[in-house]
């Protein structure tokens, strides 16, 4: 039976470290801010989504559906239909990263300034 010690994500062997990149990682957080809205198909959020690969958004929605934040509702149809949408669990976490994400949109002029200051006194 493996030891058990409360969560601590500065111990290297915390599985909360694993999540915690699962969610901020690029692709986690726009993900989950889009599925925020709404649910999507994976066409549709891969087109939402600007840039992401379909390889890594594969790999960003399995591990998000392995965490229990998103759950993926495939339909027996043909096509198949495949929609993402966000478990209570996952609608808790994309709210707190779509907020951490609006705040970043807000401050890009002051870091850029901040940028721009940095870049000049070296």
């Amino acid at each position: 039976m493996p030891e058990t010690f409360a969560p601590d994500v500065n111990r290297v062997d915390c599985p909360s470290r694993i999540i915690l990149e699962h969610v901020t990682s690029r692709w986690g957080v726009l993900v989950l801010a889009a599925l925020l809205d709404r649910s999507y198909r994976f066409s549709e959020l891969r087109r939402h989504v600007g840039g992401v690969s379909e390889k890594m958004l594969a790999q960003t929605l399995q591990a998000l559906e392995r965490d229990g934040f998103v759950l993926r509702d495939a339909k027996p149809v043909i096509p198949p239909r495949v929609d993402y949408s966000l478990t209570p669990l996952g609608q808790e976490v994309a709210a707190k990263v779509n907020s951490l994400a609006h705040w970043v949109e807000s401050k890009v002029p002051d870091v850029m300034q901040a940028r721009d200051q940095y870049d000049k006194a070296r």
